[in-house]
């Protein structure tokens, strides 16, 4: 006999059913009645239950064969969280989630940081818990990337390592429901590596909606993102069942950074007014410098960097990476050449050599920009040095001799202070050649104005 709380919640489960090619799932927990409330639930679902007490036990049950685990975090012979780590070592393609302790976020985190794709919390909420194992059967049905998944990761070019491990990492984030935090400096792609991530999620079918932090005005921000009324959803609602990209998330306002906080801290209670059911959305963000400084200022929440940054994923500026510059400009010059109907087939060696030792403080987005330029300004089939109309880098490597003596580094004077030497360099050439007008500037160098407000401040010019 179940007590009445536990009978009184297994009785929505008669209600809505799920149709689902039958699958095996392995529940694991050492709480009697919330195994038997779970194996009723998963049962209705049409799945095949098998339960396991402890993780030895767990263990066994996995070599049988399972599609789908979910486990609590304490267990009398272990730690859910060493559960998930085995898992992800020995049946890596097995979908795993947990059951935390309301309130223990922390612990949450560290279970998704480990592999799990999604938790739940004490007490139960079957509509949350049938929602969590309906994402985890969608991994299992579809376990490689849909055409659209492939689509997406396949705009993320390159083949340098770097990359390679990016698109990875990509796949196996998308197979999470964990929010994720995206560093990566300006025109790296941190938009495009966001939607790449939602289309190998199985919440790709729904919306992808971008919020830009920085562009949005700070008066209208709370109203757009939350609403006003019932009648005016806000972009959360509006994001219903997909993702929510926050880029350049630095520039949330204070207040609505606790708001938004509180919002999270809901989304995940187990206690939550069901009558007021909050959106179920995954949150993606980015900004291109630290976070963390942001919080050790208090520009930023701790609490609330924490909960974004559940998982994190670094997009390697194009210096990092020089290797790909080639292969990167062919396939943007091709893309523009089509587009344009323009028979233009490559690049003469002084080009590529140029656009090789050239430091793209812009990164992709100056490197798409200097190609679609050059495009449009050359005169012959092959695209020459001067069609880049990268002034600014000659003037740093004009005369540059074979014998010139090396740049000596030392503790006062280091790789990052050359790189922002040079930067600056830049920065003054594209203001001094566009009459210091700010905003052509910044277009001229493939960034925006608000970026081009950045580097000023970062580099001191006045």
């Amino acid at each position: 006999m179940f007590p009445d709380c536990i009978a009184k919640a297994i009785q929505p489960a008669r209600e809505e059913l799920v149709n689902t090619t039958t699958h095996k799932i392995l529940v694991v927990d050492d709480e009697i009645d919330l195994l038997d409330l779970l194996d009723m639930t998963l049962t209705r679902m049409g799945l095949e239950v098998h339960t396991a007490a402890d993780v030895d036990q767990a263990k066994r049950r996995l070599k049988e064969g399972v599609d789908l685990c979910i486990t609590d975090m304490r267990l009398p012979d272990g730690d859910g969280i060493d559960l998930v780590r085995y898992i992800q070592e020995e049946y890596p393609q097995l979908p795993v989630a947990v059951i935390t302790a309301h309130g223990n976020m922390a612990l949450a985190i560290e279970a998704m940081k480990a592999g799990a794709y999604d938790f739940v919390s004490k007490p139960v909420q079957l509509d949350k818990l049938r929602d969590l194992v309906n994402a985890g059967i969608d991994l299992v049905e579809e376990p490689g990337l849909t055409p659209q998944a492939e689509r997406a990761i396949g705009q993320i070019l390159g083949s340098s390592d770097e990359m390679v491990r990016l698109r990875e990492r990509i796949k196996r984030v998308g197979r999470s429901q964990a929010a994720v935090f995206i560093a990566g400096e300006s025109g790296t792609g941190k938009e495009l590596v966001a939607r790449a991530i939602h289309e190998s999620s199985p919440r790709r079918d729904a919306p992808f909606v971008v919020v830009n932090c920085g562009a949005m005005p700070q008066d209208l921000m709370e109203k757009e993102l939350f609403g006003s009324t019932s009648d005016r959803p806000g972009i959360l609602q509006q994001a219903e069942g997909g993702t929510l990209f926050l880029d350049d998330v630095i520039e949330l306002p204070i207040h609505i950074q606790a708001k938004l906080l509180r919002f999270l801290q809901e989304l995940n209670s187990p206690l939550m007014d069901t009558e007021n059911e909050l959106p179920s959305v995954r949150l993606m963000s980015a900004c291109e410098s630290d976070l963390q400084d942001a919080v050790q200022s208090g520009e930023f929440g701790q609490d609330l960097y924490y909960l974004l940054n559940v998982i994190d994923v670094y997009i390697p500026p194009l210096r990092e990476h020089r290797e790909d510059i080639p292969e990167l400009a062919q396939t943007l010059l091709e893309r523009y050449c089509k587009q344009n109907q323009i028979p233009i087939k490559g690049f003469h060696d002084d080009a590529l050599n140029t656009l090789k030792h050239y430091s793209f403080p812009g990164n992709m987005r100056e490197l798409e920009n200097i190609i679609q330029r050059a495009v449009a300004m050359t005169d012959d089939t092959l695209i020459k040095q001067q069609d880049l109309r990268l002034s600014a880098w000659s003037s740093v490597t004009a005369n540059k001799k074979d014998d010139a003596k090396p740049i000596e580094f030392s503790e006062s004077y280091t790789l990052e202070d050359y790189l922002e030497d040079i930067e600056r360099t830049l920065v003054r050439e594209a203001l001094e050649k566009n009459k210091w007008n700010k905003t052509a500037a910044a277009k001229f160098l493939g960034i925006s104005f608000r970026q081009m407000r950045y580097r000023l401040k970062k580099l001191q010019i006045d």
